[in-house]
C-alpha cells in the first residue's frame, strides 16, 4: 500500500515536531503558574498511563505519557487535565490556598493561561530568528523580472522592471510576500502601488483562480498574477534585525491564517485544506527530509498555528478560560457553575468535531477511504 511508505519515518517525524511544540506550550503554563507562587503537579507530553518520567524537588511530576497528541500542566486545585477546580477547593487551609491556581487573582490566572498560546509565538519568533541570523532569510527583492503573456499581471499592466511596494495598503519587501499575499486572494482585485522609473503608479489586479496540488498531494485554490522574480538569494541579518524579520513572518502567517479562514466561512475557500494529525504526520516526514532549515521553519509554522487555535474563544481551549476570566472581571465573580459545565460541553463538542472533520479530510487526502472502497468492491 503507497499509502505506508515511509510512514515511519513520518510518525517519528511528526512525535518529535509534536512533542517540541507541546512541551514549550505546557512549558508556557507552568513557568508563569510557578512564577505566581501556583504549586504545579504535573507536566505531562501526552496523555494516558505514564511511561516515564521523574519529580523534581518542587514536588512536580514531570512525565512522558502513552498518548502522544497533546499534554497538560495540572495545578494544585485541579481535578483534572482541563483545569475543572476539584471538590477539595472549597475546603482549602490558607496555606494550600496560597498555592492553588483557582484561589489565585482573576489577572493571574489569565496570565497563567494566555502564557501557553504567547510561549507558542515566541517560539516561532525566537526558532525564525536563529534561521535568519545563521543560515540567512530567504530575500527576493520585489522586483517584477517577468510578466507572462495573458497573464493577470500583463492586464493590469504591469512589466518588466516594475517594484512593487504595497498590496491593498500593506508595504512589500520581499517578492515571498508578494506570492503569500495573492495566493490567498484568487479572484479578488488587489490595488497595487508600483514604483516605474522613479514614478509612482497605481494598479489594480485581480489574480487569476489556479488549483494547484501540491508535494503532498493537497490541492489548493490559489490565486496567481503570471510575473516571475528577477532573482533570489539567502539574506543573513544582525540578531534585532533578524528578530525583526522573524516577527514579520509570524504576522504574516497570522494574517494569512485568518484570511484563509474567512475565505473558508464565505465559501470562497474549500474545507478540505483542514487537516488533522494524519496529515501533518505525513509532512513532518516530507520536510524532514528535505533539511533542517524547512524542518524549522515548519515547526515555526505549526507552533503559530497552534497558538492560534488556543487562543480561540471555545470552552476547554485557552482561549475559552479567557473567556470565562473575561465574564468574571467584568461582574466580579466567576460565572455560575451551571454555565461553565454547558461552556465547556459545548467546546468539547465543537473541537471533537473540528478532529474528525479533519481526521476524514486527511483519510480522503491520503486516499485511505479510496484504498479501503477498493478492499470492499
Amino acid at each position: 500500500m503507497s499509502i505506508l511508505g515511509g510512514f515511519g519515518t513520518s510518525l517519528l517525524s511528526f512525535l518529535v515536531v509534536l512533542s517540541v511544540l507541546v512541551f514549550v506550550h505546557e512549558f508556557g503554563h507552568y513557568y508563569i503558574a510557578r512564577r505566581n507562587g501556583v504549586r504545579v503537579e504535573t507536566f505531562s507530553i501526552g496523555f494516558g498511563p505514564e511511561l516515564f518520567g521523574w519529580t523534581d524537588r518542587a514536588g512536580t511530576r514531570w512525565k512522558v505519557s502513552l498518548l502522544p497528541l497533546g499534554g497538560f500542566v495540572k495545578m494544585f486545585g485541579d481535578a483534572d487535565p482541563a483545569s475543572t477546580p476539584s471538590a477539595h477547593v472549597v475546603e482549602m487551609t490558607e496555606a494550600e490556598k496560597a498555592v492553588s491556581f483557582h484561589h489565585k487573582r482573576v489577572g493571574q490566572r489569565a496570565a497563567v493561561v494566555a502564557a501557553g498560546p504567547l510561549a507558542n509565538f515566541a517560539f516561532a519568533i525566537v526558532a525564525l530568528g536563529l534561521l535568519y541570523a545563521t543560515a540567512g532569510q530567504p530575500f527576493t527583492p520585489p522586483d517584477v523580472g517577468g510578466v507572462q503573456p495573458g497573464s493577470a499581471a500583463e492586464r493590469a499592466g504591469l512589466m518588466p522592471g516594475d517594484v512593487i511596494r504595497t498590496i491593498d495598503g500593506t508595504a512589500i519587501q520581499r517578492f515571498e510576500e508578494i506570492r503569500q499575499i495573492v495566493s490567498l486572494k484568487p479572484g479578488l482585485p488587489l490595488a497595487l502601488t508600483v514604483e516605474r522609473g522613479g514614478q509612482t503608479v497605481a494598479l489594480t489586479a485581480t489574480p487569476e483562480v489556479s488549483e494547484l496540488t501540491d508535494r503532498f498531494g493537497n490541492v489548493h485554490r490559489v490565486g496567481l498574477l503570471g510575473i516571475s522574480r528577477a532573482g533570489m538569494d539567502y539574506t543573513r541579518h544582525d540578531p534585532l534585525t533578524a528578530v525583526w524579520q522573524a516577527g514579520r513572518e509570524v504576522a504574516g502567517m497570522v494574517g494569512g491564517t485568518f484570511t484563509a479562514l474567512g475565505q473558508m466561512i464565505r465559501g470562497d475557500r474549500g474545507t478540505e485544506e483542514l487537516g488533522g494529525p494524519l496529515r501533518i504526520a505525513q509532512m513532518s516526514g516530507e520536510v524532514a527530509q528535505t533539511g533542517p532549515y524547512a524542518l524549522i521553519w515548519f515547526m515555526a509554522f505549526l507552533s503559530v498555528n497552534l497558538g492560534m487555535i488556543n487562543l480561540f474563544p471555545v470552552p476547554l481551549l485557552d482561549g475559552g478560560h479567557l473567556l470565562f476570566y473575561a465574564f468574571e472581571a467584568v461582574r466580579g465573580k466567576p460565572l455560575p457553575p451551571r454555565a461553565q459545565e454547558y461552556g465547556f460541553r459545548i467546546g468539547l463538542a465543537l473541537v471533537l468535531t473540528l478532529m474528525v472533520f479533519a481526521t476524514w479530510n486527511d483519510l480522503v487526502q491520503l486516499r485511505v477511504v479510496d484504498f479501503v472502497r477498493g478492499l470492499m468492491s
